[in-house]
C-alpha cells in the first residue's frame, strides 16, 4: 500500500476474534485529535463499532490529548463517527444483530493525508480456540527454528 502510514494495529483482536470480513472506513476527528493520532497517541485495544440511527460510531477508542493543545482540547474517550455508505452500515447492523457478530477496529492508519480505520466483522473465539491458536503459533516457531539450524 503506497501513501499509507500505519498508526496502530489491534493485535488483541486477532487473538480474541475470528475475523470474517474487513472493510475500510473514514473517521470524523477534531483538529487536536488528528494531531494526536499523527503522534501515535491512540489506543484501539478495547474499541468496537456500534450502529445507531443509520450511523456507525466508534466507541471506547482512546485518543490522548494533544500535548500542545489548549483548554479547548477534545475529550479522549468520546464516540467518533465512522464514514461508510448507508448500504454498508445497514449490512453491518443486520449481521451484528442476526448472527451475533461484532465490528471491531483492526488498524488505524493515514492514507493520502486522511485518517482511516480498517474494521473487521468478527466472531468471538472460545477459550479452546485461543489455546489452539497459541499451540499452532508455537509449533510454527519451532519448525522455523529447526529449519534455520539446518541451513
Amino acid at each position: 500500500m503506497e501513501n499509507t502510514k500505519t498508526i496502530t494495529v489491534n493485535r488483541k483482536a486477532y487473538h480474541d476474534y475470528h475475523i470474517l470480513e474487513t472493510l475500510e472506513a473514514g473517521i470524523v476527528l477534531k483538529g487536536t485529535e488528528i494531531k494526536a493520532v499523527r503522534d501515535g497517541k491512540i489506543n484501539i485495544r478495547d474499541a468496537y463499532a456500534k450502529a445507531e440511527n443509520g450511523e456507525l460510531w466508534l466507541c471506547n477508542a482512546h485518543i490522548s490529548k494533544y500535548q500542545a493543545g489548549s483548554f479547548f482540547d477534545h475529550d479522549p474517550d468520546r464516540r467518533r463517527k465512522l464514514l461508510l455508505h448507508k448500504s454498508q452500515i445497514n449490512e453491518l447492523a443486520l449481521e451484528t444483530v442476526k448472527k451475533g457478530l461484532t465490528v471491531i477496529p483492526l488498524r488505524f492508519y493515514i492514507k493520502k493525508g486522511v485518517a482511516k480505520v480498517e474494521l473487521g466483522l468478527a466472531r468471538g473465539k472460545k477459550v479452546f480456540d485461543k489455546r489452539e491458536t497459541m499451540a499452532k503459533r508455537d509449533a510454527d516457531r519451532q519448525i522455523e527454528r529447526a529449519l534455520k539450524r539446518r541451513v
